[in-house]
C-alpha cells in the first residue's frame, strides 16, 4: 500500500522507538535534511537493527539518504546493511545519477527517487531505467527553489502548482513509477492537510508524503478504496467476462449501463489496485 508515506527522524530515538507501531504505509527514516549530525544518525541505525534489520510485517520501510555528492554514499552502505525495502535517494538530476545510485544499493533493495530539482522534474519520464527504480516523490519546495519560484504559489488554486502536480503525476505514470504527492508542511493545519488530500486524490494520486500521525490518519481514510466502487468493479468484471464468454463485448446492463471492453478494463484496474493495497 502506497496510501501514507511518514517521515522519521533517523536521529531521534524515541521516533526508532514508534517504528513497530506505525499505522502509515511507508516509513520513511530520514537521514537527510533536518538530520545535522549524519555519522550520529548512521551509528543510531546501526545500534538499533543491525541484529534484526529494518523489516516489519506492517510497514514498509526506506532510509531516505544524501545526495550522492554529499553524505549519500555512506548513508548507503550503511543503509545496505540494514535491509530495509526502500532506499531514497535526495536531489536526483539525470539518469546517470539514478544508474550511480544502483550501483551502490544492493540489489535486493528497491531504489526511490526524490524529485525536487528542475532536472529531475524535467528528466523524470527516463529516470526508470531498471525494474529495482520503483517510486517517486516530489519534493515541491525544493522543486519551486530549484526553479526560481517562490513558496507563495502553494496554493491549491494556483495554475502554476497545479501544472507541477500534472506533469509529475502523468509522466511518473508514463515512465511506470509510483507516485507520491508532495509533504504539507503545516502538521498542525489539518484541514489544509485534508483539502491538498482531496485535490490529490482527485487527481489520480494514490498516496502522499506525511509528516505526523494525524496526516496520516487523513491520509489513510482518502486514499482508501471506496467499497462501493470495489463491488461495481468486481460486478462489471464478472457481467463481461460472461457475455466475453458468449462472444459479446459491448451490452446493455440493467444495472451499470452500457458496458464495454474500455469499461471492463477500467475494473479491472481498480481491482488491481485493491489486490496491490492488500500486500
Amino acid at each position: 500500500m502506497h496510501r501514507s508515506a511518514l517521515m522519521v527522524a533517523g536521529d531521534k530515538q524515541k521516533h526508532l522507538d514508534k517504528l513497530p507501531g506505525l499505522k502509515c504505509d511507508i516509513a520513511i527514516i530520514n537521514l537527510e535534511d533536518g538530520v545535522f549530525d549524519k555519522d550520529y544518525a548512521r551509528k543510531l541505525l546501526i545500534k538499533n537493527f543491525s541484529s534484526k534489520g529494518l523489516k516489519f510485517d506492517n510497514i514498509k520501510t526506506v532510509i531516505r539518504v544524501n545526495d550522492l555528492q554529499t553524505y549519500g554514499k555512506e548513508d548507503i552502505k550503511t543503509a545496505n546493511t540494514l535491509k530495509p525495502d526502500g532506499i531514497r535517494v535526495a536531489k536526483i538530476k539525470t539518469v546517470n545519477d539514478v544508474q550511480e545510485a544502483l550501483e551502490l544499493i544492493d540489489k535486493d533493495i528497491e531504489v526511490h527517487l526524490s524529485i525536487e530539482t528542475k532536472e529531475a522534474f524535467d528528466n523524470l519520464k527516463t529516470l526508470k531505467v531498471d525494474e529495482r527504480v520503483t517510486t517517486v516523490y516530489l519534493g515541491i519546495l525544493d522543486l519551486l527553489e530549484s526553479l526560481g519560484l517562490p513558496q507563495s504559489l502553494m496554493e491549491s488554486d494556483n495554475p502554476t502548482i497545479e501544472y507541477i502536480l500534472s506533469k509529475f503525476l502523468i509522466d511518473s505514470k508514463t515512465a511506470g513509477f509510483i507516485p507520491l504527492s508532495f509533504t504539507y508542511q503545516e502538521h498542525n493545519n489539518l484541514e489544509q492537510f485534508r483539502l491538498w488530500c482531496e485535490k490529490d486524490k482527485k487527481m489520480g494520486f494514490g498516496g502522499k508524503n506525511c509528516i505526523s500521525p494525524k496526516q496520516v490518519e487523513i491520509a489513510n481514510e482518502i486514499f482508501a478504496m471506496d467499497k462501493t466502487i470495489i463491488e461495481k468493479a468486481k460486478y462489471i468484471v464478472n457481467v463481461f467476462e460472461k457475455q466475453f464468454a458468449n462472444g459479446c463485448t459491448g451490452f446493455e446492463d440493467e444495472k451499470y449501463g452500457f458496458i464495454d471492453e474500455p469499461i471492463y478494463k477500467d475494473a479491472l484496474l481498480i481491482l488491481s489496485k485493491v489486490s496491490l493495497n492488500k500486500n
